[in-house]
């Protein structure tokens, strides 16, 4: 018995000194989660929902941590409800119905509806679900760290310190609560393992992984990272190719991220033709660059303040976390001053340059100047993860220069660096005591959030100098204490940050909602100071939305109801002036028959005056809410007798709200339709309503124009009895088509562009890689 208790505990043992560095991960990865596994609370800020957004706000009310993450809970969450939802009616997710009057959904590419870990959905619980999909975005970036650093011949502790540093980055933290940026980056370390190991030794697998790992990140939900990291991996391919002069593996890793981009190509077609009709095309910004001064954070990330604090005073926290420690940080620079190798000369560059495209360089500017697609669009910031990443690399690099300079006793070269890191923050200190940049409470907080940098800035400064002792018990304390330092200020940082709150405060029920059912309001829409929150997340169609990639014209249209003119609609944001013009014809219109108000806004500006309009009757009341029901309101479709033509948007826009305009029998069209309309009796029903699919019934005695009050876009089809029948835009923004006399079924359908030849390339790519893997695994079990 004795011998096999010896046995197990070699076994055990063996086991431990193997993947004792993965456990590490994993036990701060644990620790970092264990308000879920262990309190049952979600990384989710249903504190901050409840108090601070409609309906929920008017009965709830408390403290709470972040409040940096409102699009988490107005965006992410309920579009991936209808992602699931619709999935698990087995349809593509292409369309929303309940933002905008309609707008594209799997086009916004953040819905990350061909994301793999959607499955996560169809195996537990929304919210369990949800859970998951966040917290592993750190688990796995610290294992793929892991794997990638070790295949550079890193050691053991020197892996455990860059993939801590990488996995709780600032990046990857101020953005894991949106689980779509963080996915997009954490790919990015295993697939420069698999090209790093096809240059060490050619093998299909490692092919394998670059085509996959590419095709996650560009299927995760944010194109700006992916293109950042499928930018960097091209730059690290080249550079090893340069490097080896093993063209063949160059040319063969090239072809297989070609194969990456052909397996994402579906979602490219639907995001490029939602790009392209949307505001986002046209408005460019030059802006969302780091400002210089704010590269004290990567010493000390609270320095100006923390949104959880409630203290930030100056700058974007979450666009600018550039931090990964202020170990790694140091260790990166030994790894710069002391390392000539490949791989430090590659990411020492790679950092400098990604850093210069987030700070306001000449780059930018040159980037804003040639109105670059998605880079010229969105924030250039953002590039700051392949800077923390390159700095988490470098920092391994810096550890095992730290080891092997300990070994032979070259000292110098870490205390050079360590008086030129005590001088650099003595002259900070100086700056902030005795300068006149900060004063009152920015001086307290900048003083305040300094001291802990640095003092785990001392505390390395003085291991690392003790690690030169030569009893070996001391050295090993000092790699201990490194890692536990490491793993200490990152946890401290990520769990600082991560909101983790009562599952019963996610989106619960309120009787507001529960009147708001499609039952009660039919296919009638609903307005009013409620957002996408309600919308999407309870299938109530709204007119107004929050979404970058929401259709430019339909934000036109709404913005003259203001005053009949049309303006640049706003970069984000729809919202109908409340105090419009033309808002209450534009409501109609639209078909929205119930106005949502707040008791508590009485008769205050930002609250529509459906007082001033006798057909409004109270249809719903409780404390804090009231429904009112437009008693005139257009139905969603509607037969239409008559038309005129415009030639001009602005002539559409005049002749629909022009007073002597009758809205309800006549459309305005842009072009001449095949049927022309006559007085007649008719009726039309919707017998259908699908995200993607709309079904209505048709019975008219007369030719008729068939209006539909849904926003048009490209992708919509439209067939009348089974036939593909010219679909028109009319009133500006919306659908029509000509139905003859008789009795039809009309059915509007979504088929994007070019969407159905992106399914049949991935399919080829997908195919390709399949029927590869295959036949390896063949040749590996039989020759």
């Amino acid at each position: 018995m004795g011998v096999a208790n010896k046995k197990c505990k070699m076994k055990i043992l063996k086991l431990f000194q193997k993947f004792w560095p993965v456990l590490i991960i994993g036990v701060v990865w644990f620790i970092f989660a264990s308000p879920y596994f262990l309190k049952g609370l979600a990384p989710f800020p249903s504190k901050y929902l409840v108090t601070f957004f409609a309906p929920w706000s008017a009965s709830y009310g408390m403290p709470l941590k972040n409040n940096a993450m409102p699009d988490v809970i107005t965006q992410i969450y309920p579009w991936k409800r209808l992602t699931i939802d619709t999935w698990r009616q087995g349809q593509i997710p292409l369309w929303n119905p309940y933002s905008f009057a309609g707008t594209q959904h799997a086009g916004n590419y953040q819905t990350a509806v061909f994301s793999p870990f959607n499955l996560l959905f169809f195996l537990t619980s929304e919210i369990d679900a949800w859970s998951l999909l966040v917290l592993l975005q750190p688990l796995l970036a610290g294992i793929f760290m892991y794997i990638f650093l070790r295949s550079l011949e890193r050691s053991e502790a020197a892996c455990v310190v860059g993939s801590t540093a990488f996995m709780f980055c600032g990046f990857l933290v101020v953005w894991m609560a949106y689980a779509t940026l963080g996915y997009a980056a954490l790919w990015l370390p295993l697939i420069l393992f698999a090209i790093h190991r096809q240059f060490v030794k050619p093998s299909w697998w490692h092919l394998l992984l670059v085509s996959v790992g590419l095709a996650l990140s560009f299927l995760s939900g944010h194109f700006q990272i992916s293109l950042y990291v499928s930018g960097l991996v091209l730059c690290y391919i080249f550079a090893k190719t340069i490097a080896t002069k093993q063209w063949r593996v160059g040319g063969m890793l090239l072809l297989f991220f070609a194969f990456g981009i052909g397996l994402s190509v579906p979602q490219f077609t639907l995001t490029f033709n939602a790009f392209e009709q949307s505001v986002r095309s046209t408005n460019f910004m030059k802006g969302e660059v780091i400002p210089w001064q704010y590269l004290i954070t990567l010493l000390a990330p609270d320095f100006f303040g923390n949104p959880v604090t409630r203290n930030d005073w100056f700058g974007h926290y979450a666009e600018w976390a550039g931090y990964i420690g202020v170990v790694p940080l140091f260790l990166a620079l030994y790894a710069i001053i002391r390392k000539k190798a490949f791989q430090v000369l590659f990411f020492a560059i790679a950092g400098i340059a990604t850093l210069a495209l987030a700070l306001p360089t000449p780059l930018n500017d040159l980037i804003y100047a040639l109105k670059i697609p998605v880079l010229g669009t969105s924030g250039a910031s953002r590039i700051i993860v392949l800077f923390s990443f390159c700095l988490a690399t470098l920092a391994s690099f810096g550890f095992d220069a730290f080891l092997s300079d300990r070994e032979n006793g070259r000292r110098k070269w870490l205390t050079g660096l360590a008086m030129g890191a005590f001088l650099v923050v003595a002259l900070l200190w100086a700056s902030v005591l005795l300068g006149s940049w900060l004063t009152g409470e920015n001086k307290t907080i900048a003083m305040r959030n300094l001291l802990l940098p640095t003092a785990i800035l001392v505390i390395t400064i003085v291991l690392t100098q003790a690690g030169f002792s030569r009893k070996k018990y001391i050295r090993l304390i000092v790699v201990g204490a490194l890692v536990g330092l490491v793993a200490f200020d990152m946890l401290r940082f990520a769990s600082k940050w991560m909101p983790f709150d009562p599952k019963g405060f996610v989106y619960p029920k309120q009787k507001l909602l529960e009147y708001l059912n499609p039952k009660q309001i039919g296919y009638y829409r609903v307005f009013g100071n409620i957002g996408n929150e309600v919308g999407t997340m309870f299938g109530v169609p709204l007119i107004e939305g929050y979404d970058a990639m929401y259709q430019g014209r339909y934000g036109e249209f709404i913005g003259t109801a203001a005053d009949g003119t049309i303006k640049s609609p706003q970069r984000s944001v729809v919202l109908i002036d409340r105090q419009g013009r033309y808002t209450e014809d534009a409501l109609q219109l639209l078909g929205v028959r119930y106005v949502v108000h707040r008791i508590s806004d009485g008769q205050n500006v930002w609250a529509f005056p459906f007082w001033k309009y006798p057909h409004y009757r109270s249809s719903y009341r409780d404390e804090h809410f009231e429904v009112l029901e437009n008693t005139q309101a257009y139905l969603r479709t509607f037969l239409a007798s008559s038309y005129i033509l415009a030639a001009s948007d602005q002539e559409v826009i005049d002749r629909l709200w022009s007073t002597d305009f009758f809205r309800k029998t006549t459309l305005v069209l842009e072009q001449e339709p095949e049927i022309k309309p006559a007085e007649g009796e008719g009726t039309s029903a919707i017998s259908k309503y699908s995200p993607t699919e709309v079904i209505i019934e048709v019975k008219t005695s007369a030719p008729k124009l068939l209006f539909l009050s849904d926003t048009y876009e490209k992708g919509w089809k439209v067939t009348v009895d089974g036939k593909i029948t010219p679909l028109y835009r009319a009133d500006y923004a919306f659908r029509a088509v000509g139905v003859p006399t008789g009795e039809h079924i009309v059915r509007f359908f979504y088929d994007p562009p070019g969407f159905g030849i992106s399914l049949l390339l991935a399919g080829i790519s997908m195919m390709a890689l399949v029927v590869g893997s295959v036949k390896k695994i063949y040749e590996d079990r039989h020759l």
